[in-house]
């Protein structure tokens, strides 16, 4: 059979196609691909375009991680539409290590993880002359903050994976048979990759034609992340402060300017999944699952297979002046065919149904924020509350999001919070403020089997043991490498 390789690059936000139409004489080897700034940028494009493609339609941040970990926390079901059984078994927590979701998350990241050391060991080889020196540190630092994105989200579902740092060029038992890496291991590599990644350029240097990719307020703000999730609570206010000191960012005055169209990568986005609607090329697979059907609201052309769970107390916890409640969680729809309003029986996730096409929410032009600038207020507030218990400042930061939601601020509402109290109302703020945004079963997760067991059970999740705050490793990785062991929770 013939086979040709075609790399189409287009911007990252649509998508990089190859033909599986090939004839191995005509393959373009890294050698004959990487000769000048174009094949370099090329090459960087192609490494974001995996962040939303993949081998299926629920690709990490196109479905992908809310199909697996996320339906497998308190607020979340799969919808009446959710048909692929993988995707209940994960909401019911009766998943296993054979759960072709867990596969998934396994395939694409290592997907975007080769894509990024390809990138990383080729674009190095560059002669001088064809590229700018600023623009090949750049390109590098780019693959750099998105390998360790990736392995941020593996080491954290998974607890124990390799750690690959260069092209697969072999397909020897040596090359392709990888022992798994500690979890400190994986993490020194994580925060070397974002400290690289930190000369990036600036927000207020990045030239509108770049707007979207990363920056280097992403890799400080995905580090100061890092810290967090490793308890290094200094570390993680320091950098938390750095990132506020630098006044690159800002909160929106209005919490819905951060799901607009219009006010996309604005002054409170730091690193976002870019998507542009009727582009004839990526699908919202995330505004479409979440939307109503047709028959719930004539003229939507929702598909309903992303549902929230209807013994959560979510919803309930709202304020009724919390402007972020119907921006996140609708019950009401006003049908484009016949002009009238529907209620619904239980809330649907509203942050990327896009007004401009409700009958083909499979065309939304809503970015999906990957970390924005209301998470370092809180995660600020947070460290500095595991350093030194509630403090006034502590108290300024989680009531600047507060504020911006329309609720009363929590130094008026409970001055004299202990420590255990004040964590407790971190994590409800971060459960309100970024529902729908693949971040509760991280933080269920960081909290411990405890925490992620007693938040389950309120929720009517009784399935859930302690061995959930990781994910398996996929079976099928086990089965054809040799040198993956199972997690020791998941083992039977």
């Amino acid at each position: 059979m013939k086979k040709r390789y075609y790399l189409l690059a287009f911007p990252f936000f649509l998508t990089s196609c190859v033909s599986l139409d090939e004839d191995p004489k005509s393959n373009q080897v890294s050698s004959q691909f990487y000769n000048n700034e174009s094949d370099a940028n090329a090459a960087i494009y192609a490494t974001y375009s995996a962040l939303i493609n993949g081998n299926d339609t629920k690709t990490l941040y196109n479905r992908g991680i809310q199909n697996g970990p996320e339906v497998a926390t308190d607020d979340y079901i799969g919808g009446p539409l959710a048909s692929d059984v993988n995707t209940q078994a994960y909401a019911a927590l009766t998943h296993d290590a054979s759960n072709s979701r867990s596969q998934a998350l396994w395939e694409d990241s290592y997907n975007l993880i080769n894509k990024a050391n390809i990138a990383i060991d080729n674009i190095g080889k560059i002669s001088q002359g064809v590229i700018s020196e600023t623009k090949r540190e750049q390109y590098i630092n780019e693959a750099k903050f998105l390998r360790a994105l990736s392995y941020f989200n593996l080491v954290r579902w998974f607890k124990y994976v390799p750690l690959i740092l260069h092209e697969t060029t072999s397909v020897s038992p040596s090359s392709l048979n990888v022992t798994q890496a500690t979890e400190d291991e994986v993490y020194e590599q994580i925060i070397k990759d974002l400290k690289d990644a930190e000369a990036l350029p600036s927000p207020q240097e990045q030239t509108s034609s770049d707007l979207g990719r990363a920056t280097s307020g992403s890799a400080k703000a995905i580090l100061t992340k890092v810290y967090l999730t490793r308890q290094q609570w200094q570390l993680a206010a320091d950098k938390a402060k750095e990132i506020i000191d630098s006044n690159w960012y800002d909160l929106f005055e209005n919490f819905e300017d951060v799901f607009n169209v219009e006010t996309k990568n604005g002054k409170e986005h730091i690193f976002s999944i870019q998507f542009k609607g009727n582009s004839g090329l990526v699908s919202h697979h995330m505004a479409r699952s979440a939307a109503p059907l047709s028959s719930m609201v004539p003229g939507i052309g929702g598909s309903y297979a992303d549902a929230y769970n209807p013994k959560s107390d979510l919803y309930e916890s709202y304020s009724i002046t919390d402007k972020r409640r119907d921006i996140s969680l609708a019950t009401t729809f006003v049908s484009p065919s016949n002009g009238q309003t529907y209620t619904l029986d239980e809330p649907l996730f509203n942050k990327y149904y896009d007004i401009s096409v409700p009958g083909s929410q499979i065309n939304s032009s809503k970015n999906i924020p990957v970390i924005r600038y209301a998470e370092i207020l809180l995660i600020y507030a947070e460290a500095l509350n595991e350093l030194n218990g509630p403090t006034s400042t502590a108290y300024d930061y989680i009531d600047k999001v507060r504020k911006r939601a329309g609720i009363s601020l929590l130094k008026d509402k409970a001055p004299n919070l202990s420590k255990e109290d004040f964590r407790d109302s971190i994590f409800q703020e971060r459960r309100k403020e970024f529902v729908f945004e693949f971040n509760r079963w991280f933080d269920l997760s960081r909290r411990g089997a405890d925490y992620y067991i007693a938040m389950l059970k309120k929720a009517g999740k009784l399935n859930v043991k302690p061995k959930h705050i990781h994910l398996p490793i996929p079976q099928r990785e086990i089965d054809i490498n040799p040198n993956l062991k199972q997690n020791p929770d998941w083992e039977n």
